[in-house]
């Protein structure tokens, strides 16, 4: 396209590279799953599209909304999909997009310079994925209409009335036949559309939920800046956001760092706003870059003798967003999240180490309070090591000797093995007497362990409980990670129905997100269900684990009932707890997942950080919320 006419957006523009037939049958190799992650990602293909007109500099406002009927609305004031004749096919253009995978304009070089849309499928799939989907087009003058079904027109696009304005309105109902749910999660959506403002400086979107009437707004002028302030609002921040951006041979990189005073580092990546999630080439360009620059300043200024400082020392305690948008990105790894583009490790190394370097030389006492946090961490670091060394001459970290007090099971093959981490010695006693040993292990804890959130990796290695924990599961932890070396495939939290038990469930899920975060992403940690009463009359018996269930069965069972309350997992004999908590044919077991990490992040600091204020309000927040209190 030449520079003249490089707005130019119709027919000629829109590229084919395949056809639908597929993604009916096979919708997993077009949206991950059929799960509720897969019907979210029908939005975001769609929002995508909205957002490609925004990076092009036509859309400044995208409004979605979860409809009554199960519907959901994206509506975006971009150009609007070209409706046009395509001479190829001998239809409009818009239905060449809605029909034909692969298809749409930005997979030529001249419409979009970049664009994001998950892997270029588009929202094809999601019009071959829905009950119904209508398309209305501002353009022209005119207002375009044209309604599918299940991926097939079911009318001619046609001219509905006449209007001054331009975009594109989608409104699409997902088909219960393709998917596990149809029931679109808010808060969800929330935080992926939340994320999106932020990476596009200055685009308003709107999310709405028509069924519940919860709205949000999101519009951030300061961009990533806005992003680095609303991840690190409830820590204490070190100093001011650090930005850069550059912009070379059509790629542009975008930077913002900022140290506050946490053990934990919170590194965000992104490529076409897709979040990179296994990291990739820009990640690594930034780490190399950080750790050099660093020890290169404090050699220089004498701030540390010998030593050095690793790249895990000089990113204690960072929060950074990494966005880049490139023109043809390339994407590896498992799930298609980790950037591979060569060319950017380059571009994101010379960024990082010019501007970081002139940053503190800038501003020297900063620099200082940074490096001064940094040679604590490589201390600790290495107390840890001798933390670490200790523990493995004993036997308890290279998986020589397992820890005494596990029962371990007889199952060999950890695809079919389960290990129960029970509070205190009585209910471990019961759970032992109780479990099926050819599969299931009873870890049990002795107190509260250590909270993680405020403690170095060297305390966490001195803490007697942690230390048995990590033995006992066998991946290692941190860095030395590996999930393939777990000995169990279900690592089942058992802890009593009070305050006490959800406080030591809290602490041990705390240690598993930020210390074996992958067992955790890949559904290995689960938390058990114990019963909260035991109903009877005659010989008939009930659990229930909540009130409501209660009062439903007390309704049930008429008058004169006998209600025992369960104060804890050790008032229940080995055979109660076996058949109410731990028989894989009768128990409830709660599976931990991770569907946001920059909300995970946030309810972990939040609750088991230092601020109290912001503790405060939350609980405040959430107390209506709790259907069950017991003090």
């Amino acid at each position: 396209m030449t520079e003249e006419n490089k707005d130019e957006y119709g027919a000629k523009q829109i590229q084919v590279l395949g056809g639908l037939d597929a993604v009916r049958k096979r919708p997993g190799m077009y949206i991950g799953s059929t799960s509720i992650k897969g019907l979210h990602h029908l939005v975001y293909e769609a929002v995508d599209n909205s957002i490609d007109e925004a990076l092009a500099g036509f859309c400044t406002r995208i409004d979605i909304s979860l409809n009554k009927d199960g519907s959901v609305t994206i509506i975006d004031n971009g150009r609007g999909i070209p409706v046009d004749m395509h001479s190829k096919f001998n239809m409009p253009a818009v239905q060449v997009v809605m029909t034909k995978l692969h298809a749409g304009g930005k997979f030529g070089k001249g419409v979009y310079k970049v664009s994001g849309g998950l892997h270029g499928v588009g929202i094809s799939v999601a019009n071959a994925l829905s009950k119904n989907l209508t398309v209305e087009i501002k353009r022209d003058g005119k207002i375009y209409k044209q309604e599918y079904a299940r991926g097939k027109p079911e009318t001619e696009l046609k001219v509905i009335g006449d209007t001054e304005g331009t975009g594109t309105t989608i409104t699409f109902m997902p088909d219960e036949e393709i998917f596990e749910t149809t029931d679109f999660h808010f808060d969800t959506l929330s935080s992926r559309l939340r994320e999106l403002a932020f990476l596009n400086k200055g685009l308003m979107i709107n999310v709405s939920d028509k069924r519940t009437g919860k709205k949000h707004e999101f519009k951030y002028d300061g961009g990533i800046v806005s992003f680095i302030e609303y991840l690190d609002k409830n820590k204490t921040p070190l100093h001011k956001s650090i930005y850069f951006e550059k912009e070379k041979d059509s790629s542009v990189v975008e930077i913002a760092m900022q140290y506050n005073d946490s053990y934990q580092d919170n590194i965000f990546t992104f490529a076409n706003n897709i979040n990179t999630e296994e990291g990739g080439t820009h990640l690594n360009g930034f780490k190399a870059a950080l750790t050099r620059t660093f020890n290169n300043y404090a050699k220089k200024h004498n701030l540390i003798k010998d030593e050095k400082l690793s790249g895990e020392d000089a990113r204690e305690g960072l929060t950074a967003v990494i966005s880049v948008k490139v023109s043809e990105p390339q994407f590896e790894g498992q799930t298609k999240t980790k950037l591979g583009n060569s060319e950017i490790r380059g571009i994101v190394e010379s960024i990082v180490s010019s501007n970081l370097g002139d940053f503190l030389e800038q501003n020297p006492d900063i620099a200082k309070q940074m490096i001064s946090k940094m040679a604590n961490a490589a201390k600790a670091r290495e107390a840890a090591r001798k933390a670490k060394e200790l523990t493995r001459r004993k036997g308890v970290l290279n998986g020589g000797s397992l820890p005494g007090k596990l029962a371990d099971c007889q199952e060999k093959d950890s695809s079919r093995s389960e290990l129960f981490i029970v509070e205190g010695d009585s209910a471990g006693g019961s759970a032992k007497q109780g479990r099926d040993r050819k599969f299931q292990a009873i870890l049990p804890l002795r107190g509260k362990i250590l909270n993680v959130e405020k403690a170095r990796l060297n305390k966490i290695f001195e803490n007697n409980e942690i230390a048995t924990m990590i033995s006992a599961i066998g991946t290692g932890i941190g860095d030395d990670f590996d999930i393939e070396k777990r000995r169990y495939n279900k690592v089942i939290i058992m802890t009593d129905a009070d305050v006490d038990g959800n406080h030591i469930a809290c602490l041990l899920l705390t240690f598993f997100y930020r210390y074996m975060q992958p067992l955790v992403e890949n559904g290995h940690v689960y938390l058990a269900q114990p019963p909260l009463y035991k109903l009877g009359k005659g010989k008939k018996k009930v659990y229930v684990y909540n009130e409501k269930s209660k009062e439903a069965a007390v309704a049930k069972l008429g008058e004169n009932v006998s209600v025992q309350r369960y104060k804890g997992l050790g008032e229940m004999n080995p055979v109660q707890l076996w058949d109410t908590t731990m028989n894989p044919d009768g128990r409830i077991l709660k599976q931990v997942t991770v569907e946001d990490a920059v909300e995970a992040d946030d309810v972990f600091t939040l609750l088991m950080g230092d601020k109290v204020e912001p503790r405060r309000k939350f609980i405040q927040d959430h107390a209506k919320e709790v259907q069950e209190l017991d003090v």
